[in-house]
């Protein structure tokens, strides 16, 4: 680009008269589109252009980050990514080189409708070793191809920061109380006092005088573990803010983005593993390991009694008149009981026992908890509608983990090309077919099928309309003895005097 006293050079010679635009070119040594680019210009009002920030850094990664952001929206918002979780999986799974600052900086234009939120100051308190803090959150995994809800119970202890933690399924009593015996057993030991908020599964009732009724199965298991449960004022959730922090905590750092785990004991040890690990970071405050200050608090626990405490509730049922049991929202069968007999009922947290209620308590089986999933389904149409206006999205989206596998594998394509047609095409299929049927009829398909997108769209069609093949028309008056039988024609040719070759 020429500086401004050569374009008003050009400009000047131009309008004199005596100059033309090509012997302006030759006589500036420039070419012929430049010189007549401002030889004409009519407009030389500086104009105000929007100026383009480059990411000379992020520039690779800013579809990564763009749809990590955009799929995060489905998710509460206290388990969204934040900027450091996005640095390190930037880091780790893709080798970004950049510094932490520089995710901050894009996430925080990225987010640009969120207003930073004033955080209320309170005074710091010094918590004795061996006292601990409770509280549930939620938080969603995958499984079987969708987003499940699940109550995680973290216990911290304010003193070395360390944090143990169980997935449940909800936050009644009986989960609450197996959750509290499992974590007590993996710390080897009990919290001399623990903080509460007033959840439901402890607390019956609060009195005007601040006076609480308990459940009867919270007192008992207090009594059984011998450690003084101690609960913070209605709606005063900072009383116990060091393991309102942790949850947080965990669920940014360990759940997001949401884990893959089939089974709630896949979920159990995912927490457990990293809750451990965890404990190799420096204390907040003190600037020692967790693990080093965890190892000193930890002889100030009480010991775990020898016996551990059976969590269940007794409840009567009456089975209808075609010996069914209907508990809460589920009907069992139970053909080996009487019709409209009265049983007992040991429920648990993951099961319920069904005993005789004749004072023998004989066990006439057991059955799985109902518990009701609370799931996200994931609008598959509206993610690939995504992929298609950018393919290149798919090759690092979270929601990709969550297709059948041969669904991931045939839309992630090295080949752009292949990559965009091949989403266009389960896109379309969308509309016909749900995904786990698209990736069933791509099982079937040979992985070297030479034109698999049309080989797919019949596999899928013959599959939802399977030909119709009728069973053997049955007539009885064909004797048996000659039903299958083969004539031998030669027999026939030699009567007709016909020679075989």
């Amino acid at each position: 680009m020429l500086k401004v006293p050569q374009q008003h050079y050009i400009k000047m010679l131009y309008e004199s008269g005596d100059w033309s635009i090509s012997g302006i070119a030759e006589h500036m040594g420039i070419d012929w589109r430049t010189a007549e680019k401002y030889a004409r210009r009519d407009d030389w009002n500086q104009p105000l252009r929007k100026r383009k920030k480059t990411y000379p850094v992020m520039g690779p990664y800013i579809d990564i980050v763009d749809t990590w952001l955009a799929e995060e929206h489905g998710l509460p918002r206290k388990q969204r990514y934040t900027s450091k979780r996005i640095f390190e999986r930037l880091r780790d799974e893709y080798g970004f080189k950049g510094g932490l600052r520089t995710v901050e900086e894009y996430v925080a234009k990225c987010r640009q409708e969120l207003k930073l939120e004033r955080a209320e100051g309170f005074e710091r308190l010094e918590h004795p070793g061996g006292e601990a803090q409770v509280d549930f959150g939620a938080a969603y995994v995958g499984q079987a191809g969708k987003l499940v809800e699940r109550k995680i119970l973290t216990l911290s202890l304010p003193y070395s920061n360390a944090a143990f933690v169980f997935p449940v399924r909800k936050e009644n009593t009986e989960c609450f109380l197996e959750a509290m015996k499992s974590i007590f057993e993996q710390m080897g030991g009990v919290p001399t006092k623990i903080w509460f908020d007033n959840l439901s599964a402890a607390v019956v009732s609060i009195a005007k005088d601040g006076k609480r009724t308990f459940t009867d199965q919270f007192l008992q298991f207090s009594a059984h573990y011998r450690f003084f449960p101690d609960f913070c004022n209605p709606r005063s959730g900072n009383e116990k803010g060091n393991v309102e922090n942790k949850v947080g905590y965990g669920r940014r750092n360990w759940l997001v983005p949401p884990p893959i785990c089939e089974t709630d004991e896949a979920l159990e040890t995912l927490l457990r593993e990293a809750a451990k690990a965890d404990m190799n970071r420096p204390h907040y405050a003190k600037k020692e390991r967790i693990a080093d200050l965890w190892a000193a608090e930890k002889p100030k626990l009480l010991t775990l009694p020898t016996v551990p405490f059976d969590v269940f509730r007794l409840e009567t049922a009456r089975l209808n008149k075609y010996r069914e049991l209907r508990f809460e929202t589920t009907t069992y069968p139970l053909p080996q009981c009487d019709a409209l007999e009265t049983v007992l009922l040991k429920v648990k947290w993951d099961e319920i026992e069904v005993l005789s209620n004749d004072g023998e308590y004989r066990r006439l089986g057991v059955l799985p908890h109902p518990y009701m999933e609370k799931a996200i389904p994931i609008d598959w149409p509206a993610v690939f509608e995504n992929y298609r206006r950018k393919p290149k999205a798919v090759m690092y989206s979270d929601h990709a983990k969550h297709m059948p596998d041969s669904v991931r594998m045939f839309v992630q394509m090295e080949d752009r090309d292949v990559r965009r047609s091949r989403i266009a095409l389960v896109h379309r299929l969308l509309d016909a077919y749900t995904l786990p049927e698209i990736g069933a009829a791509l099982d079937t398909l040979p992985a070297d099928h030479d034109h698999p997108d049309t080989a797919l769209e019949h596999t899928l069609y013959a599959m939802k309309h399977p030909e119709f093949r009728p069973d053997p028309f049955l007539e009885p008056h064909t004797p048996i003895a000659v039903v299958g039988h083969t004539p031998d024609l030669a027999q026939y040719d030699a009567a007709l005097g016909v020679r075989t070759p």
